[in-house]
């Protein structure tokens, strides 16, 4: 696959974003309790409300529709679709991050999946008891010791930190599907994801909604459910350079319902 150059400006812009933001220092304290790390909010500030503006006038109306329209069978069947494609990188990752069980039920959910459910319209793996994979570069940087940075919200893509705004860029190169010669459609990964996240953006429509549109603070509360949720997938976060370990977070949305 040809990257052209509009591709590629857009990730080295996206990575010189992501290592700009991550500039400043936490102090060890606050590190160690867990505190929200986020030196540059105003900027962050200002491209949440850009992915406000995008949301209400293109992608709300355009996932809602989708949903409507399209029979929930075919949803899923789609966002089955993506995360299929989704399995070479994540085979890769599992094999960055040491964990060769991860890394052969990646392949083996790709291999299943695709020659018996279709190309990976259906989860035939799951049937045989296969659970399903879900990792990133961003966990594979965890694994290797780097710490979370500071919280960053990117432009379309919404909330992420300094270390999953470069495993954003990484996934991209190390998905072997990316540079496969012989490409069914260029980007076809990145169109997959986009037709699953409209899936996932459709059928929770309402709760999105109140977080986005019905909280006193967007921001704050889409930047508390992503770090809460974050930290509690990776077991809790810590940074080997800094000679820091954090205890494992609790039920990231246990702050939420308490309020």
């Amino acid at each position: 696959m040809t990257l052209t150059l509009r591709q590629i400006s857009f990730f080295v812009a996206l990575t010189l974003a992501s290592l700009t933001a991550g500039c400043a220092r936490q102090s060890l304290e606050s590190r160690a309790a867990g505190e929200v790390f986020d030196p540059h909010e105003g900027v962050n500030r200002s491209i949440h409300s850009f992915n406000l503006g995008v949301d209400r006038a293109l992608f709300r109306p355009a996932s809602n529709g989708y949903v409507a329209v399209v029979p929930p069978e075919i949803v899923t069947s789609f966002g089955l679709f993506s995360e299929n494609l989704s399995m070479p990188g994540q085979a890769v990752n599992g094999l960055l991050q040491g964990d060769l069980p991860k890394t052969g039920l990646a392949i083996s959910r790709l291999l299943i999946n695709t020659v018996l459910g279709l190309g990976g319209l259906f989860d035939p793996a799951s049937d045989f008891n296969i659970p399903r994979v879900d990792t990133d570069f961003g966990e594979t940087l965890h694994v290797w010791g780097f710490g979370e940075g500071a919280y960053v919200e990117l432009p379309f893509y919404g909330p992420s930190t300094t270390r999953d705004a470069v495993g954003v860029v990484a996934d991209f190169f190390t998905n072997p599907i990316t540079f496969a010669r012989q490409n069914p459609a260029d980007n076809i990964g990145v169109y997959a994801e986009i037709v699953r996240r409209m899936g996932d953006r459709g059928n929770y429509s309402a709760t999105i909604d109140s977080i986005l549109y019905e909280s006193a603070d967007s921001y704050a509360q889409a930047r508390l459910i992503y770090l809460q949720n974050r930290r509690f997938e990776l077991g809790g976060d810590q940074d080997s350079f800094e000679g820091v370990f954090g205890d494992p977070y609790s039920d990231p949305y246990e702050d939420i319902y308490a309020e």
